[in-house]
């Protein structure tokens, strides 16, 4: 199947490690030229010159702090400069810190809001006007709480919600320039994350990880936890033409352990 993708130019959010750089390299290999960004210059350095060795689409980067408006305005004029325009974004974040409702303090809210939520919406509002002319694509990574809560992720399980009613909202009102924009959600997929939380699961109930994580496969029907590299398949088949009239849509990428309907 051709995925149209090739020239296609998708600025990808968080890209500097775990999902956001499968994500990115999916692309990539697909012949997108894509803009990574995070924080850590050094990182993206590396990451460029990985993805620059596959030889296919061009990749360059942009650090950038999400929780600043200023930056995120930065990145896209930069993205802008650099390809001319923009089809595709991706909107990705880290996750807010673990813990329970008494744990936390307006700050905490305050942050966890700004980086995983406000995050989408003003990354959404700078790209727009690119979007509008020829049409694209907004995929919002969330998380699989976005349909079942996870126990001791209050703040994840309260904004990734806020990323989903953003989505439906945004597609209607969006249709008639063909944006697409859809929420796809990662459950248990192997990263640097899911090695937090387990080791926080573990230090609440007061048990070794290695326990948190025989837990989890026996609730997980494929019985094993995910890889970025399929997580990215999925989202790159949502950037591409393949998944042309689908939107609003959320899509659990889960191995088949979230229980909802």
């Amino acid at each position: 199947m051709d995925l149209k993708l090739a020239n296609k130019v998708a600025l990808v959010v968080a890209s500097s490690q775990g999902l956001g750089k499968a994500v990115a390299t999916q692309l990539v290999k697909e012949g997108t030229n894509v803009m990574i960004t995070s924080r850590n210059a050094e990182k993206l350095q590396a990451v460029k010159e990985e993805l620059t060795a596959l030889q296919a689409g061009s990749v360059e980067y942009y650090p950038a702090d999400i929780t600043k408006v200023e930056d995120i305005k930065a990145l896209v004029a930069k993205t802008r400069e650099v390809f001319g325009k923009i089809d595709i974004l991706v909107n990705n974040a880290g996750g807010p810190p673990g813990g329970t409702f008494d744990q936390f303090s307006d700050e905490d809210w305050q942050k966890a809001f700004e980086l995983n939520l406000f995050s989408y919406i003003r990354m959404i509002r700078e790209v727009l006007p690119d979007l509008k002319q020829e049409g694209g694509k907004i995929i919002n990574i969330a998380s699989s709480s976005i349909k079942q809560p996870i126990s001791g992720l209050i703040l994840s399980n309260t904004f990734r919600t806020g990323i989903v009613g953003l989505a439906k909202s945004l597609a209607e009102e969006l249709a008639p320039y063909n944006i697409l924009v859809n929420t796809v959600a990662p459950g248990r997929i192997y990263t640097d994350r899911i090695e937090y939380l387990d080791q926080l699961k573990a230090e609440r109930l007061q048990i070794t990880v290695d326990e948190v994580q025989e837990q989890a496969l026996k609730s997980i029907p494929l019985a094993r936890f995910g890889t970025p590299e399929e997580f990215a398949n999925v989202v790159t088949f949502m950037a591409s033409e393949a998944s042309s009239y689908v939107t609003g849509s959320s899509i659990i990428v889960d191995g088949g352990s979230v229980k909802s309907i």
